[in-house]
């Protein structure tokens, strides 16, 4: 086989000599721009994991690699003026030329082509190559001769950022934030030779041109920031090598091949450099490229799609790392100012989500000791509530809202049952609510309850819209407050366009009834079906939305008479009221429509006039849809104004969900994948949240109110999974959790799973 190598990086050098070890008669070249020994920047970082998943790909290889490794266990946050450390992190960094040479050596040992100082900006010299492996960088020109093909999807990011070395050496991954009175800039710093570090200076657009960095030399950029990270820098200096200002492109490809053709490393994907990831990506490309071709000889045919089947879930699930990481980073301002240095180090160590809470203990029990005090210390304070003498996990601290104090931090999510009967709730909703509260859920929302009959989703939805309701969920609450410390609230909703459909497990909203199976009028904002399957609303009039107000109060009022906690106004996921917020869905020439202030004024008259009813110490919330995950709709940055807005009304938190407001949305599911719209609104609007969006774990809970990203954690399919959830997790824990009477005997006992 003939393979052309085209850039000489760390992913071609390493698939050139895996290639060539397996199959010393191929002929394998790799032709790289720059001169021989020549490259730009300073070092990369290694985990000690990552370099174990190499030592078998090559042993010579990892040897050296890791031979030239200076180590470090530790991470240093400076902020504010004090300096957090954590410990057990285990990296290792290395000189980015050093690791070239390396991988080079051992290529040419091999039998392996090199050719230097050739730019290549064209295929048609190597069309006799079996196959051409693309390594030729973020800028890759053989990617962007095929976008099409490769599905390419390449976003510049909004921050800059200098690549820059120091003399100074650090014995810890080191962060610095530090601000003048041009703005906030940040530095990642690492060791990768004994006297000699990496020292990335990142900031925003506004702060670079401020500074006037956007028209800075390297000597000028070297000069200013020198100043900047004076006292840091002490008697050192720093060094440039290339070190202009650039902006990070965001690099994902759909397709990893085209034809003859494979991408590896940036070519194909980018990390952000604060995971430090990017080199790892690139070689473990090569492993996997080198593996699946392995497993289909002399087929590329299989071995290509093969390569990015295999390779494909550890990449997104990088990214995804990478994205949340970069945006931490990218927005640190937003942090900055109101966090303390503890919780603001334990929210940067967090941010990846490739270290939650149960992890970081892990590796530095004291540093999470300290952290579950702090955010003890900061419950009592909140909550009025005595700290417990034994330091509980941040889920299991109080909180309150008006005069309603929660016992802990998870709530169970309203989950449509699909089980009442014209609105009226029975035995299958008291056991299904009662059980989530003898589970030890801090909180308890009903499913989304419909304010009037035509309000309703399904004919087997829950309603509050008339007097024989109010004793059916007394019943409820009743049993929760009886038997359980966990406090009860109520959605209130009108389905809107999604409204008059079969059941959920007969099509759901898709589905519309027909008029044989007792369909009723649907209306909206405006008259647009939420698919094509559904049926045109009715556009309401004004005296339709003086009709739904009332119900919305009277469904209120009769919330109070059942004795709930706390009410919530449903604004999201496409019911009625999103549809007059969400401008896919309000089209509207008067006052109700166009800008953001008029397209919020029926939802916010709606939850004034429920405030004005519902007792003033008890609080209420708003769901809202943070994202409707398709162009020109509601983004994350629209919903930090309609927080505020609601705010300003007297919504006590915000539930902050996203997406369902229309048919045809393109979310990015994943883990977690709704948390950065609950830390937005927390962090841009001042306001307490709720969040929500696949959450299963405990210390991903735990994460979650301890680096501060929201204030209650909003559980579904956990709790039906899993009714004991909450307790279940306290026992994992070791939280001494109360226990109801009837079931005491059952502290001592250990249960075995196996």
């Amino acid at each position: 086989m003939k393979i052309a190598c085209i850039g000489g990086g760390p992913a071609s050098l390493y698939f050139s000599l895996l290639a060539k070890k397996s199959h010393p008669d191929w002929d394998v070249t790799v032709y790289e721009q720059n001169p021989d020994n020549v490259t730009w920047g300073f070092g990369v970082v290694f985990s000690d994991e990552t370099m174990e998943n190499f030592k078998d790909a090559d042993y010579e290889t990892y040897k050296a690699i890791t031979d030239s490794f200076v180590h470090w266990d530790d991470i240093d946050v400076f902020h504010k003026g004090q300096k957090i450390t954590s410990s057990g992190h285990g990296f290792a960094g290395m000189q980015r030329l050093k690791l070239l040479q390396i991988l080079e050596a051992r290529a040419k040992e091999l039998g392996v082509t090199m050719v230097h100082d050739v730019i290549v900006d064209s295929l048609d010299d190597h069309q006799d190559a079996d196959l051409i492996v693309a390594g030729d960088g973020i800028a890759s020109f053989i990617r962007d001769q095929h976008v099409d093909e490769f599905g390419s999807d390449v976003v510049m990011r909004p921050n800059k950022f200098t690549w820059l070395g120091s003399t100074k050496a650090f014995d810890t991954f080191t962060f610095y934030f530090n601000k003048n009175d041009d703005g906030l800039f940040r530095a990642h710093c690492y060791q990768y030779l004994p006297g000699q570090s990496t020292f990335i200076i990142e900031t925003t657009e506004d702060t670079w041109r401020k500074a006037g960095l956007d028209k800075a030399t390297e000597e000028d950029t070297v000069a200013y920031c020198s100043k900047v990270f004076e006292k840091e820098l002490g008697d050192d200096h720093l060094i440039t090598n290339n070190s202009v200002w650039r902006t990070f492109p965001r690099v994902k490809n759909a397709k990893y091949y085209h034809k003859n053709i494979v991408l590896l490393g940036d070519a194909l994907h980018t990390a952000h450099f604060s995971i430090g990831s990017g080199t790892k990506l690139a070689m473990e490309d090569a492993v996997a490229l080198h593996e699946a071709m392995e497993e289909n000889p002399g087929d590329l045919s299989k071995a290509l799609p093969a390569f990015q089947e295999k390779r494909e879930p550890d990449v997104d699930s990088l990214q995804r790392a990478a994205q949340v990481s970069m945006e931490w980073f990218e927005n640190v301002e937003r942090y900055h100012e109101v966090m303390e240095p503890m919780q603001f180090s334990y929210a940067l160590l967090t941010r990846s989500l490739r270290i939650n809470h149960e992890n970081l203990g892990l590796r530095d029990k004291d540093l999470l000791d300290q952290v579950d005090n702090w955010i003890a210390d900061k419950a009592a304070e909140q909550s009025g509530v005595a700290r417990e003498k034994e330091t509980p996990p941040p889920i299991f601290t109080p909180f309150k809202l008006r005069d309603m104090v929660l016992e802990n931090r998870i709530a169970v999510s309203p989950m449509c049952m699909y089980s009442a009967e014209d609105g009226l709730i029975g035995d299958w909703h008291l056991v299904h609510l009662g059980s989530r509260a003898m589970g030890g859920a801090g909180l308890i929302m009903s499913e989304s309850t419909a304010i009037s009959r035509d309000g309703r989703i399904t004919p087997g939805c829950a309603g509050m819209y008339n007097d024989d309701h109010v004793p059916a969920w007394s019943r409820v609450v009743d049993y929760v407050h009886q038997n359980s410390g966990a406090k009860i609230g109520m959605q209130l909703s009108h389905a809107g366009r999604k409204a008059s459909t079969k059941l959920q497990w007969e099509g759901g909203e898709q589905a519309p009834l027909t008029d044989g199976e007792g369909a009723w009028p649907i209306m909206a904002a405006s008259p647009m079906p939420y698919s094509a399957n559904n049926p045109t609303p009715k556009e309401m009039t004004r005296d339709d939305m003086d009709q739904v107000r009332d119900d919305f109060v009277a469904a209120a009022r009769r919330a109070e008479q059942a004795g709930f906690d706390m009410i919530e106004l449903h604004c999201a996921h496409g019911y009625l009221l999103n549809t007059f917020i969400s401008p896919k869905t309000n089209t509207r020439s008067d006052k109700y429509g166009g800008s953001m202030e008029n397209r919020l004024k029926y939802p916010l008259e709606v939850f004034k006039a429920m405030r004005a009813v519902w007792p003033a110490e008890k609080p209420m919330s708003v769901r809202v849809s943070a994202n409707d995950w398709i162009e020109d709709g509601i983004t994350p940055i629209d919903t930090v104004e309609i927080a505020k807005a609601f705010k300003a009304a007297g919504c006590d938190i915000l539930d902050v969900s996203s997406g369902q407001v229309v048919s045809e949305e393109q979310p990015e599911y994943g883990r977690l994948f709704q948390l950065p719209f609950s830390d937005l609104v927390r962090m841009e609007a001042d306001m307490p949240t709720m969040t929500v969006g696949n959450i299963q774990s405990y210390a991903d809970a735990n994460s979650i109110i301890a680096s501060g990203r929201g204030d209650i954690c909003v559980i579904a399919r956990m709790h039906l999974f899993d009714p004991y959830w909450t307790r279940h997790a306290a026992n994992e824990l070791g939280y001494d959790m109360e226990m109801p009477n009837q079931y005491k005997s059952v502290q001592e006992y250990t249960p075995r799973w196996t």
